[in-house]
């Protein structure tokens, strides 16, 4: 038997590769599937199933690819109609791989979908080996159960807090647990840094399973996140089928004037995905930046679908990653990159802006003359839990709509923790026509380090 965790950062996501005797099968597949098949060809296997433990709302479900490239059986739950896939399970079936069974374990709660995996080996004994959770519990947490809507919050907080104990707790203490998500995801507020866990373990250190079902339903119903724009494109993807990558046009790369006069046609945006440092010094006017990490997340918070992308790169072997990051999370009309990057835009003549950045003890120098406006773009929570005293508070992902709030009279000095999603929120502001922006290097790590005072929420 093989296991292989293949991660996809930025979402915090994880899907599984499972082989056994020649055969193999994949857990919530991302949309890329070279990983899934370089696997399968080092283990001479067929990938014959693929099981989605629900309709999944942050990424794009890579299972139609499979499909398309291996003949591979799509299994998902029969309480979502569906739109694609071949078995619509019921609660119960089971399938063999070589000498493993895998169980389908119907586990509502997060989605009226959700379904968990429950592997077994015969050549030892029939209690189960391990489960894939999908997005009912994770390691230290339990799913969220707001996103299909106000309307069945509470509903679906007591089937989760049912499903958990009396479908998942009971398979054994010795059950090892593989979630769909890592501590960072946005479908979880407490997940765990720890990787690996037992459903033992989980019940004597994670708090969401010691509390009576009450306790349970009122914690969900208080347990307040921020639900992404981009989540509506995956949720409707993933209930009718996504595009087959095959059909999405090539991402181009381009010479400085091809570049320019694509970036010139009516509904381009340039996405400029170097470090927020770099780009503060020299970027192509109207740029937004975020940073390569981060943009398999937060283009889905600042970028319409039906804006065309031009990425502007550190270095053009960056090119797939980003493009891959950016399918991920629906986004096709990728025009292209430029070669060799700000470098050749630079040389050939064409314009480029900037905006400043600032260190923790100029920014306090400055706070003490009044000279500046703070604005904090983390989310509330993490604003609550510490902030500079006389700090806005605008999470960069309602920046755009909320900019009317941000005054014009100072410069402005956007942070967060450490100035990726300032670079953000410094780039929107300065693509809106504010022309004295500051992000500040280091963020709230920085001011910490320096022992300024921080003010805490009430």
């Amino acid at each position: 038997m093989r296991l292989e965790e293949i991660k996809s950062p930025g979402l915090a996501h994880t899907s599984y590769y499972l082989s056994d005797q020649g055969k193999a099968l994949v857990i919530d597949p991302k949309r890329d599937i070279g990983d899934y098949l370089k696997l399968a060809r080092e283990d001479c296997a067929s990938i014959d199933l693929v099981f989605e433990t629900h309709r999944n709302e942050d990424y794009v479900v890579g299972s139609s690819e499979l499909k398309a490239e291996t003949g591979a059986e799509i299994c998902h739950s029969k309480e979502t109609d569906f739109k694609y896939g071949d078995h619509n399970l019921s609660d119960g079936e089971d399938f063999k791989l070589g000498n493993l069974k895998i169980e389908a374990l119907y586990t509502p709660g997060h989605t009226f979908d959700s379904m968990c995996y429950v592997l077994y080996d015969w050549r030892n004994r029939e209690d189960p080996l391990m489960v894939f959770t999908g997005d009912t519990m994770f390691i230290g947490d339990v799913g969220r159960t707001d996103l299909p809507g106000e309307k069945y919050w509470e509903e679906l907080s007591g089937k989760l807090y049912d499903s958990l104990h009396e479908k998942v707790l009971p398979l054994g203490d010795h059950v090892i647990v593989h979630p769909a998500h890592t501590a960072g995801s946005i479908c979880g507020s407490r997940i765990s840094d720890r990787e690996w866990s037992t459903i033992g373990y989980e019940k004597k250190t994670n708090t969401q399973l010691t509390m009576t079902r009450e306790e349970f339903i009122e914690d969900r119903l208080n347990n307040f996140m921020h639900r992404p724009p981009y989540f509506r494109r995956m949720e409707e993807w993933n209930l009718r089928g996504a595009p087959l990558l095959s059909t999405v046009p090539k991402v181009k790369m381009l010479n400085p004037v091809d570049f320019e006069n694509m970036y010139n046609m009516e509904g381009t945006i340039v996405l400029d995905t170097r470090e927020p440092d770099s780009f503060a010094a020299s970027h192509i006017p109207g740029s937004i930046n975020i940073w390569l990490g981060g943009a398999t997340y937060f283009t889905g918070l600042v970028i319409d679908y039906d804006q065309r992308i031009l990425l502007v790169l550190e270095k053009k072997e960056d090119a797939k990653t980003a493009v891959d990051y950016l399918h991920r999370i629906g986004y096709d009309d990728i025009l292209g990159y430029l070669c060799v990057g700000l470098k050749a835009w630079r040389n050939a003549g064409r314009p480029t802006t900037s905006h400043g950045s600032i260190h923790a003890p100029e920014l306090k120098e400055k706070l003490e003359n009044n000279e500046v406006h703070i604005l904090d773009v983390r989310e509330a929570h993490e604003w609550e839990s510490g902030h500079i005293e006389g700090s806005q508070n605008i999470y960069v992902g309602h920046l755009q709509q909320e900019m009317s709030k941000v005054p014009r009279e100072k410069p402005i000095v956007v942070h967060c923790g450490w100035g990726g999603r300032g670079g953000i929120g410094a780039s929107i502001l300065k693509r809106n026509g504010f022309e004295n922006v500051y992000n500040l290097l280091g963020g709230m790590h920085a001011w910490r380090r320096f022992g300024y005072d921080v003010v805490l929420s009430n």
